[in-house]
């Protein structure tokens, strides 16, 4: 009888092992989520500016952002994450906002940014 309750305590564990290493092996969510997600974050790194200058808000590379106002430099910082051409935003305090780029322009909160080497319509 012990052997018969050992066997079958191991093949619960053989089971429960196969089951857990199947779903290590899986891909979670966020696995997914990533593989769909561009890998090319960097692509919109630089300057991006307003018509008149008085907005700077400059994309660095590894998801980081910096945004200027007039004279006050650094006026926001945070990081940004891209999916596409939509760009999600998050302060350093916590605050978050969203854009799209589209032809080659950023359109983020009410506002129209262009690339800073690219001339202004």
């Amino acid at each position: 009888m012990s052997t018969g309750t050992i066997t079958h305590r191991s093949g619960s564990t053989l089971a429960a092992l196969s089951l857990s290493l199947a779903m290590a092996s899986a891909p979670s969510h966020s696995q997914t989520e990533s593989a769909r997600a561009p890998t090319d974050q960097n692509r919109y790194v630089g300057m991006w500016v307003t018509k008149d200058g008085y907005i700077r808000h400059e994309l660095l590379p590894g998801g980081r952002y910096d945004e200027a106002r007039g004279n006050r430099r650094s006026a926001y910082q945070g990081r940004y994450t891209l999916r596409g051409d939509h760009i999600d935003y998050v302060d350093d305090t916590g605050f978050t906002a969203d854009g799209d780029f589209r032809d080659g322009v950023l359109y983020h909160a009410g506002m129209v940014l262009y690339r800073e080497s690219t001339p202004r319509r």
